[in-house]
């Protein structure tokens, strides 16, 4: 949902892999934390959205502000872009991996394919109505 020219790549590997999936996909860009109100202007269709797939570098927060806006799963996607104590992603990846939001589920750093074969998954089992889940360890 961020567009940063490292996070754009990101965000569209996760935005064409789930169009190739079937999934219907709409791509916000340029929507962080640093300019809220860009965020906010999509808050409708934020609450709308079946599946997020969010897509952040710097901390890394914009994850669990989406997740504070939905009750859908969020999906959060780390990115190796930043500066200072960035760390090539693992400063987002962390902040992420320690969110509040309830719903938010972290794929590895720069992993825009596995966000959105994720949320194919969540889709497929939305539209077959799943009835039950299980829990394995």
């Amino acid at each position: 949902m961020r567009r940063n020219l490292g996070d754009l790549p990101v965000a569209e590997e996760a935005a064409l892999t789930a169009e190739w999936m079937g999934c219907r996909v709409r791509r916000r860009y340029d929507v962080g934390v640093a300019g809220i109100d860009r965020l906010l202007a999509y808050r409708d269709e934020i609450a709308r959205a079946s599946v997020l797939i969010v897509v952040a570098g710097m901390e890394g927060a914009l994850p669990s502000v989406v997740g504070g806006l939905t009750g859908s799963p969020v999906i959060a996607v780390p990115t190796s872009v930043g500066y200072g104590a960035h760390f090539q992603g693992v400063t987002p990846l962390l902040t992420m991996l320690t969110s509040c939001a309830a719903g938010v589920s972290v794929v590895n750093i720069d992993n825009g394919f596995g966000a959105a074969y994720q949320a194919a998954q969540i889709l497929k089992l939305v539209n077959e109505g799943a009835p039950h889940a299980a829990a394995l360890s």
